[in-house]
């Protein structure tokens, strides 16, 4: 399997190189040149590596490759995210971190219109670090106007815990926050050591109880499919399942999506809120 990998690695840099035109790196093309795209000794110097070890390299050899170099490689290719990713796997590297965290909060126009299409469906998005940064307007009426929030009130873990609205409208409030406390342990650990994490650790400790005492449990979980009954101020008890969808473009953006069901004329009540 590995032979095979570094086989395919050596093939796909092949394919990117071929197809890279000598000119945009400032090289005069002249008429006896028979290689349309870059030379491996072009592509070696600009890459800053040897070509007898970037020869081997294409060549699918059992040599080792290290970050640097792929960074370098990547660099004169001109290869995009995904690309690098596809990289780094045949190459059996780690993904940097930096190709995994997304840390912009823009949305793509198609999910935003997804997310607006869902009339009847409270849908919010929260990003790597639980901030609550996109919604529809059902969920602004199910959950509370996130326009007329700070942006503290918005991450979804400080709401969950210090806000005593959000806790009045579960039903189970208490499994509820351990389970997104365990949640939250799991799709954070990677950013330990990072001030915006250690603030905010520290601020929902000082702030909540419940969150200091259970945050020593070192509970881990992933993001569970399910059902929440909710106490809603105005139209009564709302039954709703409910899902967590990952942006695929932008895969530290999660779409957290809520159907109605017929239980409790929950749908009833939900179009009476579409029009309040």
């Amino acid at each position: 399997m590995e032979k095979e990998k570094k086989k395919q690695l050596g093939k796909f840099l092949k394919s990117k190189r071929d197809k890279l035109s000598p000119t945009d790196f400032g090289i005069t093309i002249g008429k006896r040149r028979k290689t349309s795209g870059l030379r491996r000794e072009e592509l070696a110097q600009l890459a800053g590596v040897g070509l007898t070890w970037y020869t081997w390299l294409e060549q699918g050899r059992d040599i080792q490759v290290s970050t640097q170099v792929l960074e370098s490689i990547s660099r004169v290719l001109n290869l995009n995210n995904e690309e690098r990713k596809h990289i780094y796997l045949l190459a059996n590297h780690q993904i940097p971190l930096e190709m995994k965290v997304n840390v912009e909060d823009s949305l793509h126009p198609v999910v935003k219109n997804f997310i607006d299409h869902l009339e009847d469906c409270p849908v919010y998005v929260t990003n790597e670090k639980w901030d609550i940064i996109s919604w529809n307007s059902i969920a602004c009426k199910v959950f509370g106007d996130f326009t007329k929030m700070s942006e503290k009130e918005r991450n979804a873990v400080w709401r969950c815990f210090c806000s005593v609205e959000y806790k009045s409208l579960l039903v189970n409030w208490e499994d509820h926050a351990k389970r997104l406390l365990a949640q939250f342990r799991g799709t954070t650990n990677r950013f330990i050591g990072e001030q915006w994490f250690g603030n905010l650790v520290n601020d929902l400790k000082n702030n909540s109880s419940e969150f200091s005492q259970w945050w020593g449990d070192q509970e881990i979980s992933g993001t569970p499919i399910g059902e929440k009954e909710i106490r809603h101020p105005y139209v009564g008890t709302l039954f709703m399942e409910h899902m967590t969808l990952q942006v695929y473009d932008s895969p530290d953006l999660k779409l957290t999506v809520y159907r109605p069901l017929e239980k409790g004329d929950t749908i009833k009540k939900v179009k009476k809120l579409l029009n309040k």
